[in-house]
C-alpha cells in the first residue's frame, strides 16, 4: 500500500499542575508532534514525536526533521518498514524522536490495515496489563507526601519521586512519602542526573532504609565510570535513563555491566525496531528492563502499552500513565483503572485522534 499523505500537527499539552519540574528543568506544557500517515485506501496510523530537550529533541527541531524526512516516506511502500527506516537513517544521522514517529506512525498503520492489535505485530502478547508508576515532581517533602497518598487513594501502587541532588532533602523527601503511603506501596528514584558518584552513594545508602526499589540515573549521562562505580557499590538496583539513549550506548552498558537495569523508552530510540532490539540486548546480558516515562498524549502510552505486553522482560511497572495529569489531549480510548493500563484489542493502537 502506497503512502499517499504525510501529515505532521503540533501537539501542546498543559499540565495539570503548571508548577511541575524535575531536576533539569520546568515547564507549564509538554510539547511535541502528532505524525498523521494514510496509505492509498485510506488505512492511517499514527506517531508521536516528543520534545524532549534533556534528550536532545525541541519542537522547532522536530518540526524540521519531519519535514525534512518526508521524501523517505511519501509514495512508498507502507509495509517497507525495515527499508524506511533505512532511508530515514541514510538521510538524516540521529533524530530519534522524528524517526520514531514515522516508525510507530507505519506498524500502527500496517496494524489496522490487517485488523490486528499492535501487539500482534511484535509476536503476540505476553501479559494484558501493566501496572503503572506514576511520577511525583519535586516539591516540599510534605507537599510530595500528600500528592503521594492521593495517587495510592486513587489505585496506583507504584511511585517514582523525583530528587534533584541535594542529599539531606532528597532523603527527607523519601523518608516523607514513605511514612505516609506505609510499606506496601513501590517507591523508586529518579535523580536525572543531579549526584556525583560519591554523593549518589551517600545518597542512595540511606533512602536503601526506606525499602527503594531501584535508583534511575543518579550521575550525569556521560560518566560512565561514576554510573558503574555507583552500581558496583549500593545495594538498590541502578538504572540508566539519559545514558540509554541509543542501541550503542545501550549495547555499552549492558556488555560491561555498568547497571543493574536501563529504562527503555521508544521515542529516545528512534521507534518500535529499536526499542525491540535493545530489548533482546538486555535479555541476553542479563540487565533487567522496563518502559520508562511516556509523557504526552495516550496515543504514545498505547504505543508503549502493546510494547510493554509484547515483550517478556518488560515485567516491572512502566511509566504510561503521565497523560492522566496532562490536558488537551486529542487521542481518546485507554484509561487507567486500578493502577493498571490494561492492553487494547482493537486494531492498532486502539486509540482514536479526535482530529486537529
Amino acid at each position: 500500500m502506497i503512502v499517499r499523505e504525510y501529515e505532521s500537527h503540533p501537539n501542546v499539552m498543559r499540565k495539570e499542575d503548571p508548577t511541575w519540574k524535575f531536576a533539569l528543568g520546568a515547564s507549564p506544557v509538554t510539547e511535541g508532534c502528532i505524525l498523521r500517515i494514510v496509505d492509498e485506501q485510506g488505512n492511517e496510523g499514527f506517531g508521536y514525536a516528543s520534545a524532549t530537550p534533556h534528550m536532545g529533541a525541541i519542537k522547532t527541531g522536530l518540526d524540521a526533521e519531519l519535514a525534512y524526512l518526508r521524501p523517505q516516506v511519501i509514495e512508498r511502500d507502507a509495509d517497507d518498514i525495515g527499508a524506511i527506516g533505512a532511508s530515514l537513517d541514510r538521510a538524516l544521522r540521529g533524530a530519534p524522536q522524528a524517526k520514531a514517529a514515522i516508525d510507530c506512525a507505519l506498524h500502527d498503520l500496517l496494524a489496522r490495515r490487517l485488523g490486528v492489535p499492535l501487539y500482534q505485530l511484535f509476536g503476540g502478547k505476553v501479559r494484558d496489563r501493566v501496572p503503572i508508576l506514576r511520577i511525583l515532581a519535586i516539591k516540599t517533602p510534605q507537599e510530595m507526601a500528600a500528592q503521594a497518598q492521593k495517587l495510592v487513594d486513587e489505585g496506583y501502587r507504584y511511585l517514582k519521586i523525583k530528587v534533584h541532588g541535594d542529599v539531606q532533602e532528597d532523603v527527607a523527601r523519601v523518608a516523607a512519602i514513605r511514612k505516609q503511603v506505609g510499606d506496601d506501596v513501590h517507591l523508586t528514584i529518579d535523580a536525572n542526573q543531579s549526584y556525583s558518584a560519591k554523593n549518589a552513594i551517600i545518597a542512595i545508602n540511606r533512602m536503601a532504609d526506606f525499602n527503594i526499589d531501584l535508583i534511575e540515573q543518579p550521575v550525569p549521562a556521560d560518566d560512565f565510570e561514576g554510573l558503574s562505580l555507583v552500581t558496583r557499590t549500593v545495594p538498590v538496583t541502578v538504572e540508566a535513563d539519559e545514558a540509554a539513549g541509543s542501541l550503542a550506548e545501550i549495547y555499552q552498558l549492558v556488555t560491561r555491566r555498568a547497571v543493574d537495569a536501563v529504562s527503555l523508552k521508544i521515542p529516545k530510540l528512534g521507534g518500535f525496531r529499536n526499542t525491540i532490539a535493545a530489548a533482546r540486548l538486555c535479555e541476553q546480558a542479563g540487565v533487567a528492563y522496563r518502559l520508562g516515562a511516556a509523557v504526552g498524549p495516550r496515543l504514545l502510552s498505547a504505543h508503549a502499552v502493546h510494547l510493554a505486553c509484547a515483550l517478556p522482560g518488560a515485567k516491572y511497572a512502566g511509566e504510561l500513565g503521565e497523560f492522566a495529569r496532562l490536558l488537551d489531549d486529542r487521542f481518546e480510548g485507554i484509561e487507567i483503572v486500578d493502577g493498571e493500563l490494561r492492553l487494547p484489542r482493537e486494531a492498532g493502537s486502539g486509540v482514536h485522534w479526535k482530529g486537529a
